[in-house]
């Protein structure tokens, strides 16, 4: 990935993530076609009876209804939301702004899911590093995003680009994180009127 310029990552709101964060949002962030292509990416990708970890969580998950996993856990800002999360079997409260070191063992997970919130990281390199280091060798992570955003807190870069500049984006800072392979940017967008975009990024853990 292209050297980034150090403002690349300022944010219009620069004040501390907690307090814009501190009051429960228990809203969708985007329409039920681009929920309904997260769900299918993640019954695609993750596996049945696997523990996934679903990063920058809040009240609701988009897994697969029928899919049942042997552990989901969580982790966001709110933690009124993140109770509220019925897939749920744990969760942490943690700001990955301030501290991108995930709280999991080497190879823990089977899987897992960053939906609508890539935008907001200000190291994601660091904190996709770590997804890595977390996931067991060859298991998926998923990133989703699509033109929606809370402006003041989205970084600067991702206001200067589209949606293919997006996902160059991100499988940049999945190819930097250095420990992902088979990165690829796919257009899961519902092929109808008046629908949110939907696109992802996915790549497999590498492993130690």
């Amino acid at each position: 990935m292209p050297s980034l310029p150090e403002d690349a990552f300022g944010r219009m709101d620069e004040t501390p993530d907690e307090e814009f964060y501190r009051t429960p949002r228990l809203v969708t962030h985007i329409d039920d076609g681009a929920i309904a292509a997260v769900t299918q990416l993640y019954r695609e990708l993750f596996p049945p009876g696997g523990v996934v970890l679903d990063l920058m969580s809040s009240w609701i998950s988009h897994l697969p209804p029928e899919v049942e996993y042997n552990r989901v856990v969580g982790l966001g800002m709110n933690e009124t939301e993140l109770r509220r999360n019925g897939r749920l079997d744990s969760y942490v409260v943690q700001n990955l702004n301030e501290n991108p070191a995930l709280p999991f063992g080497d190879a823990e997970f089977d899987g897992c899911g960053i939906c609508v919130s890539i935008d907001y990281l200000t190291r994601p390199v660091e904190v996709l590093r770590e997804v890595g280091r977390v996931l067991k060798a060859g298991s998926p992570v998923v990133v989703t995003f699509s033109n929606r955003c809370f402006p003041t807190k989205a970084v600067a870069v991702w206001h200067q680009l589209d949606d293919r500049g997006h996902v160059r984006l991100v499988e940049g800072y999945l190819e930097e994180a250095g420990n992902f392979r088979d990165v690829r940017g796919l257009d899961r967008s519902p092929r109808r009127m008046f629908s949110d975009p939907l696109h992802a990024v996915v790549g497999a853990g590498a492993g130690s």
